[in-house]
């Protein structure tokens, strides 16, 4: 199913905002992306995937005391359970999928909590009202905004639950409470005495909840800003932690599901004969699927029953009505589509152009790319007495169940999300469309009717998820630079060709100005000034695209900083100068970041091996900066990434130790994309690639050494799930060029 107008509009007030002040809110959100859409959703009270169920009670002492001005996200009594014996556990409202929120939400609250970290425990939310991202209004994990957007919220409920924690100790102690003191999940009395607060916990649910708090000196601060170990190690390396996949109920039956080889085909022929004499088949169903196609379910006893069942089908498909892209032809044909007039997100005089000292004139492509995350795609539906309880790893529980009750035919409220930790994502369980969950409640839908009334779990493979489409988008690149012998650019004249992430969806109106979707252009241009004039066209494919860890930067980065440093190379100047010269006094943080990765890699001081050469590259995505420096080497065409240097300007980071891993699994990400096969290609329609034989990801023989290093500071944390992929690639493909002599204009890398 698609949201279009026709059947989830955008609430009224953000409605009547966009058409009242359509040209700045839609200029605002095409400069600043996503980041930019937080900023505006939060003035105008964005709340999609928002129903009252009511926020969850207490377990002890039933509901709370009501907080007349406060809302559901605000009141602890849907974050914070303390147990009698002190075990404090605390809701995340966001999905971990491998980032440390189920760590780093925690440790916000319990700082300002006082509890005692050794007793705090984290477990996912739902669908509930008080479970939105605070900026956003609606149910997301996305845009790398868990800490920087709930850093104020996590803090505040922590805040009130040590008030309310304070007030029933003094009442039981018949003091003032502004005599008394927490400390390490205890309220400390006159003379010293204590009650824990597991035995304050019932008491203190039960007065009213404070609206104003007083908020810790960070220079108090115990547990933000420490490295700390994850809530969830021991599980993970253990192998004890249960994921989406390792859903189990009751009599539940396990389905997978036959697509289409051309995305949105339909059938023609089903002989499920020899399926369902499988042993342990218990249907054989066909189901809608995602864009108008239809598939085949089949339901079993378990996963391997379902699968042979699966292979045994013989299904003749009807691609007659569907577009079948191809990648060769595609290519030629954005080639013509960039020598054509278009949209204009920036439009300065290039005139200088033909008359520069130097120039450039590049082509860049890059191709789809598959999120391939380690788990694949997976949701478990119940269906009862007209109420349904879905169970998976998702980034938009509140859009994913109204979807769920669209296709049950059930009242969104009657829908619970449960969401289970995921193992990866990177923007893939995070869909406008709810594919996966929809097909999932299409089988369950099409197995009642046949009269099987069991919760079924629906499973992809390795090769569903690697062919079931939203991809990062291909892209081409054409830039034309005039500069002179200083490495001044007098004139830039850039053309981006690529699909839309945007049009269509319930985001257009807020980040798509003018026919240009602003995930398509954030990271170009910015933060250096520059006379561009930037052109987009943006063609519309039967592929369908989705947001991929890091989004636009993921290709905007490397042809910004790759062309900066050919420009440099070309005038003599050190690429790091070259730099710091454009940045000047407007950019602190990115000077910050660039000279900490320069001054702990030991760049221009520290002498290389023979054929090897540094690379580096600086980026903000989602208001951090990362600045890599990379050294490299080239033997027999083949190049190699011997180590990385990262200087991260994030803020403050509330757990140092999250950050080292998020930028370390970034720059991992970022080397991904630089290797021979990591691309998603077409041939008639049908993607090529089915698992990691064909579609390439790093090996630990590819890891280079990684040593991460942040810019300190005490401002507001900002996001840093995504900042540390962008870099990685360019500053590579900037080493290789040094070494080559020749620029790195695509990718995967092509040295030959």
């Amino acid at each position: 199913m698609n949201f279009d107008q026709a059947t989830f509009e955008l609430p009224a007030n953000l409605r009547a905002l966009l058409t009242r002040d359509a040209d700045a809110g839609q200029e605002a959100a095409a400069g600043l992306p996503r980041r930019s859409f937080l900023k505006l959703t939060a003035m105008s009270g964005f709340a999609l995937g928002v129903f009252p169920m009511g926020a969850l009670a207490q377990e002890k002492g039933g509901a709370p005391a009501k907080a007349s001005g406060l809302k559901p996200l605000q009141q602890p009594a849907a974050f914070v359970r303390i147990d009698h014996d002190g075990t404090t556990t605390i809701t995340i409202n966001r999905l971990d999928f491998g980032q440390g929120v189920q760590t780093g939400l925690p440790m916000i609250l319990a700082e300002e909590l006082d509890a005692d970290w050794s007793k705090v425990r984290s477990v996912h939310g739902s669908n509930d009202p008080a479970y939105v991202d605070p900026a956003f209004g609606m149910h997301i994990t996305g845009g790398s905004g868990s800490i920087k957007n709930s850093y104020t919220q996590y803090r505040e409920l922590g805040a009130r639950m040590r008030a309310m924690l304070v007030g029933a100790a003094a009442a039981r102690w018949k003091v003032d409470p502004a005599s008394l003191q927490t400390r390490n999940g205890a309220v400390i009395g006159p003379g010293g005495k204590q009650l824990g607060y597991g035995e304050l916990a019932e008491a203190a649910m039960k007065l009213p909840v404070p609206e104003a708090v007083k908020l810790k000196d960070p220079k108090d601060f115990r547990l933000i800003g420490k490295p700390t170990g994850r809530l969830d190690a021991q599980a993970k390396s253990s192998g004890h932690q249960d994921y989406g996949i390792d859903m189990r109920l009751p009599g539940m039956l396990t389905a997978v599901v036959s697509h289409p080889p051309v995305f949105g085909a339909k059938l023609k022929s089903v002989d499920d004969s020899a399926a369902k004499a499988v042993k342990g088949v218990k249907a054989v169903l066909r189901v809608p699927l995602d864009r108008g196609a239809e598939g085949v379910a089949v339901v079993a006893d378990g996963y391997w029953p379902a699968k042979q069942g699966r292979d045994a089908l013989k299904l003749e498909w009807d691609t007659s009505g569907v577009e079948k892209v191809d990648s060769a032809r595609q290519l030629v044909q954005y080639r013509e589509l960039a020598t054509k007039p278009g949209a204009r997100k920036y439009d300065a005089d290039v005139s200088k152009l033909a008359g520069a000292p130097h120039r450039i004139d590049a082509e860049f492509v890059f191709p789809y790319l598959a999120h391939a995350p380690m788990e694949p795609l997976n949701c478990t539906v119940s269906l009862a007495g007209g109420k349904a309880q879905v169970w998976t790893g998702t980034q938009m529980p509140g859009i994913d169940g109204m979807a769920a009750a669209k296709v049950l035919g059930v009242p969104p409220e009657n829908v619970q999300m449960h969401v289970q930790m995921a193992g990866g994502g990177f923007g893939r369980r995070g869909l406008l469309t709810s594919d996966f969950v929809t097909e999932a409640c299409g089988v369950v839908k099409a197995a009642q009717a046949a009269g099987i009334s069991a919760p079924i779990r629906t499973l992809w493979s390795r090769e569903d998820d690697m062919k079931g489409g939203y991809y990062r988008p291909m892209h081409l690149h054409t830039a034309k630079i005039g500069f002179d012998a200083q490495g001044k650019v007098l004139g830039w004249d850039h053309v981006i060709v690529g699909q839309s992430l945007l049009m269509g969806s319930i985001f257009e109106p807020m980040m798509v100005k003018d026919g240009i979707d602003a995930t398509a252009v954030e990271g170009m241009k910015e933060p250096y000034e520059l006379p561009m004039r930037l052109t987009v066209h943006h063609p519309k494919l039967n592929v369908p695209v989705l947001w991929w860890r890091s989004v636009g930067s993921t290709h905007t980065a490397f042809v910004m900083e790759t062309l900066l440093d050919e420009i440099a190379r070309t005038t003599g100047q050190d690429p790091v100068a070259y730099r710091m010269k454009y940045f000047g006094d407007q950019h602190p943080r990115h000077k910050a970041a660039l000279q900490l990765a320069v001054d702990q890699s030991g760049y221009g001081k520290r002498k290389l091996e023979a054929g090897r050469a540094w690379g580096v590259a600086v980026h903000e995505s989602f208001n951090s900066v990362v600045a890599y420096v990379v050294e490299a080497s080239v033997k027999d065409g083949t190049p190699t990434l011997h180590s990385v240097t990262a200087g991260v300007h994030c803020n403050l980071a509330v757990n140092p130790k999250s950050v080292e891993a998020q930028v370390q699994g970034g720059a991992v990400m970022g080397l991904s994309m630089c290797l021979p096969g990591a691309a998603i290609t077409l041939k008639d329609g049908e993607v090529e690639q089915s698992n990691f034989g064909d579609f390439v990801v790093p090996r630990i023989t590819d890891m280079p050494q990684i040593a991460v290093h942040l810019v300190p500071s005490a401002d507001a944390p900002t996001g840093m799930g995504e900042p540390g992929v962008p870099p990685l690639a360019p500053a590579f493909a900037n080493a290789v060029a040094a070494i080559t002599g020749k620029p790195v204009r695509e990718l995967p890398f092509k040295l030959a």
